[in-house]
């Protein structure tokens, strides 16, 4: 990865966890439930196995949830819910998406708004009615614009297993600073990120096995490069999609990815700034004095590392402590709030590290 560096310290008083916290789902009481007509079926998923993935076609309603029932009359209508397992549909098509570099985020099998913005930016690319759902034409424009494998087979290293694994991840900042580095959690983490899919998803794809042994190998998620296919020469960013682009000199769409832009508490500022320089595995410092989460009295240092609140990269803007860096909850991205820099995965936010350069316009509506 080729880098402008900066100072491998930075004062990120702007960037931080903070997250708006997630509603539990509503539950009906139980005679309530009974007295409710049962939901029209549905498709039924097929069985998750590598084999189903890279057969998969598509099917009517993959990616979509289902209500859950039908309501009584004068009650509300259900919430939908996801399904109870992963699809191959979907995965296959999150994992093409990713190698076309619309990113949905993380690799799931479940879709979702990341997958929903993903299809709607391919859409839209590709000339055809932008809806965001995983129709049949999307299915066949993503399968026939890449025949490769959608797996791949990856045998487990001595040196991956050297980590530093540091078991349960802390949450409060203090002992997450008094790590000598924050490391993944386990080897599950690690392969899950680098691979670019959940951790559930890793498992489903290779149950029973160890991964902590080395030898042993597993099935991935083949997915894209790390590195643009060309240089960064323009970043739109949009606080209503919730999204980054990323284009080159002749105008052309080089990334699209889901980003958490700010909060309501702290924004991220709208205008045109540039970049700075790129910081590599960033430390971070938490300065009560301008934060407004964590209850740290004192300031803070974390040491570089994949659970650094700031993940694997920092992209410095123009504004003073503001930029674009990774995260370590990649599930979280678009779906939980910043204070005011931009989010990205540690994936798509290497991938754009690796092609931006100082004075790239970074525009933020």
């Amino acid at each position: 990865m080729r880098h402008f560096l900066l100072p491998p310290v930075l004062l990120l008083a702007a960037c931080g966890a903070a997250g708006s916290p997630e509603a539990p789902e509503a539950q009906a009481p139980a005679a309530e439930a009974q007295s409710r007509p049962a939901a029209a079926s549905a498709p039924a998923i097929p069985a998750l196995t590598p084999e189903s993935v890279e057969q998969a076609q598509y099917r009517p309603g993959a990616g979509q949830p289902a209500p859950t029932s039908t309501p009584a009359p004068g009650q509300a209508e259900p919430a939908a819910r996801q399904p109870a397992a992963p699809d191959p549909a979907v995965v296959r098509a999150q994992i093409l998406l990713d190698r076309a570099r619309f990113s949905p985020g993380v690799i799931d099998g479940f879709g979702g708004e990341n997958t929903q913005q993903a299809i709607a930016a391919f859409e839209k690319a590709s000339g055809l009615p932008t809806d965001g759902q995983l129709d049949e034409q999307v299915f066949q424009r993503l399968t026939s614009g890449d025949a490769g494998s959608a797996l791949a087979r990856y045998t487990i290293t001595e040196a991956d297993l050297r980590g530093p694994f540091i078991g349960t991840v802390p949450s409060d900042v203090e002992r997450l600073a008094a790590l000598p580095a924050p490391g993944f959690g386990s080897p599950v983490e690690m392969f899950a990120e680098r691979f670019h899919m959940t951790e559930g998803l890793l498992r489903a794809l290779n149950p029973g096995v160890d991964f902590g042994r080395a030898g042993q190998a597993i099935v991935v998620a083949r997915v894209a490069q790390q590195t643009l296919p060309a240089d960064v020469a323009r970043i739109e960013l949009s606080k209503a999609e919730s999204a980054l682009r990323a284009f080159d000199a002749e105008g052309r769409l080089l990334l699209f990815a889901p980003a958490t832009i700010g909060s309501d508490e702290r924004p991220a500022p709208t205008g045109t700034l540039t970049i700075n320089g790129v910081a590599p595995e960033p430390t971070y410092t938490y300065d009560p004095r301008r934060l407004t989460y964590g209850d740290a009295k004192r300031r803070l240092t974390v040491k570089a590392g994949p659970n650094n609140p700031v993940g694997t990269v920092w992209i410095d803007l123009s504004k003073d402590t503001y930029g674009i860096h990774g995260t370590p909850n990649p599930n979280k991205i678009a779906k939980t709030q910043s204070n005011g820099c931009i989010r990205l995965t540690n994936w798509d936010a290497e991938a754009l590290a690796s092609r931006v350069k100082p004075g790239v316009e970074v525009v933020i509506r």
